[in-house]
Order: structure tokens, then sequence, then C-alpha cells
């Protein structure tokens, strides 16, 4: 469980970069006029040569891979719910790194998010412990 709480912590990293590199660039674009399939695509063009807009999805993508490795890892009822701690890595970030306020309710949220995952990490630990075969008197242990 070590590994996948490594590749967790590193592709929570990834997501959060991910997230605030999109940010960064999106609010630089110049929004659409209308809402034409040519304004569409003028917007479409400029977010793919925006570097904060390209970055960000070069650093979802290494997110979505360290999924995959996760996922192939554990299961999906453990691994799925402990990806909610992005919502703690981003909000974290963007108060610190892209100085939004975040309000007291929000930081509450966070608070429970951070609770849900120790709920989910304390689960798959008492699996393993159930899992682990108990010594009996027919090994001459006890």
């Amino acid at each position: 469980m070590i590994k996948l709480i490594i590749i967790l912590f590193f592709a929570l990293t990834f997501e959060t970069i991910g997230v605030i590199s999109l940010k960064k660039g999106l609010v630089t674009l110049e929004s659409p006029k209308s809402y034409q399939p040519a304004e569409i695509l003028k917007l479409v063009g400029r977010g793919v040569t925006n570097k904060y807009v390209v970055l960000g999805v070069f650093f979802e993508a290494i997110f979505f891979v360290g999924l995959l490795m996760m996922m192939k890892m554990g299961e999906v009822s453990f691994v799925w719910p402990l990806t909610s701690l992005t919502f703690v890595f981003s909000t974290v970030a963007a108060k610190f790194y892209l100085h939004e306020g975040v309000s007291v309710v929000r930081w509450l949220g966070v608070v429970l998010i951070m609770c849900g995952a120790g709920l989910i990490t304390y689960s798959e630990k008492a699996k393993e412990r159930e899992l682990q075969p108990t010594p009996s008197l027919q090994d001459g242990r006890l």
C-alpha cells in the first residue's frame, strides 16, 4: 500500500500543478464575442497556443497516468475516493499561490475531505488485518 500512497501523492501534486496552470492560462484568454463555431475555434486556437493551458493539460495527463497505475494496483472503492484529496491540494495552492480568498466554510469542506480520506485509508488497513492469517493451535503458535 505504501507504493500506492507514494504514487497518489505525486499524482495529486501533478493534478494540482495542472489545475493551477490551467487557471492561469484560461484567465488570460479573451472570451468569445459570440458562441458561433468560428469564434469557438478561435478560442480553442488561443488555448492550444497558451503555454499555461498546454502545461496544465500536460500535468493533467501525467495525473491520469498515475491514476491508471493506482487503479491497477488497488480497488476502485479505495483509490478513487482518495483522489478527492486533489481538492485539498488545489485549495491550498489556490490560497497561497493564486491568492484566492478561501472562506471558513470551504476550509471546513477541506477538513471533511481529509477526514473521509482518513476513513478510507483506515478501512483499507482494517481489511488488510482481516486478511492476515491468524495464529492457531494447529500451527503450534498462539
